[in-house]
């Protein structure tokens, strides 16, 4: 067997023989030890913008003695709404099959066990629209075409992370604000950050107007408005400082 030689380095020291791949692991450097008054500061940074995306969601629900009937009903009135989509522009990245069913509808009597009475179907494809302005027109399309059901809008950003990086620097403005703020108040000053943790970002849990229309009458002549208005995306950040 080999054996493995000592390697004698200045001073005296002695290391073992070891693969090159192992001495080369970096360290990874020790933090620094704070040695001022620590202050540990929560700050919001916000930013507003107009909403881009508007989802809407879309379907038709049949009723029939059967459940073939009311499934074949249902399947070529949403051909219909889908075809309305396609005309209408919307791309086939944008509408999504969001929810299918076919269930028995029953009757109910005293002290007597359910009686089945007939089916419903329902299909519906969410739909976003990158033009709100046109949405409302659209809307109306469908429920022209038979969706009898509508649901929505959810008014959102399709690309939210700058808007949202603007608010994180945002948050460190505020967050260094406050603690020169308390520094001076404590007759310090602020010497470092030692470290930055971000508790939450993104978009609001929006209270969006909800729109829910149930087979809307053919002789409504007026456009369904939907008005993006403006919405506010926050991110908030524990920051520490070291004061000295």
């Amino acid at each position: 067997m080999r054996r493995l030689m000592p390697l004698f380095v200045a001073g005296g020291a002695m290391i073992a023989s070891m693969p090159a791949a192992a001495q080369l692991a970096p360290v990874a450097p020790a933090p620094q030890p704070v040695a001022g008054t620590v202050l540990d500061v929560s700050a919001e940074g916000a930013v507003t913008r107009v909403p881009d995306i508007a989802i809407v969601r879309a379907g038709v629900v049949s009723q029939a003695a059967t459940a073939a009937a009311a499934a074949e009903d249902n399947a070529g009135r949403m051909a219909a709404v889908v075809a309305a989509l396609r005309r209408a522009g919307i791309a086939a990245r944008d509408i999504q099959t969001a929810q299918l069913s076919l269930e028995p509808r029953y009757q109910y009597g005293e002290n007597q066990p359910p009686v089945i009475t007939g089916y419903q179907a329902s299909n519906s494809v969410q739909i976003r629209f990158r033009h709100i302005a046109r949405a409302g027109t659209v809307v109306d399309t469908l429920v022209r075409e038979g969706a009898n059901q509508i649901d929505g809008p959810t008014l959102t950003l399709d690309a939210p992370e700058t808007a949202l990086d603007e608010a994180r620097t945002d948050a460190i403005r505020v967050a260094r604000a406050r603690a020169e703020l308390y520094a001076r108040a404590a007759g310090l000053r602020v010497a470092r950050i030692v470290a930055i943790a971000e508790s939450g970002s993104g978009l609001p849990p929006m209270p969006v107007p909800e729109m829910r229309m149930m087979a809307r009458s053919e002789a409504a002549s007026a456009d369904t408005p939907i008005v993006p208005g403006e919405q506010r995306l926050t991110v908030t950040v524990q920051v520490r400082f070291e004061l000295q």
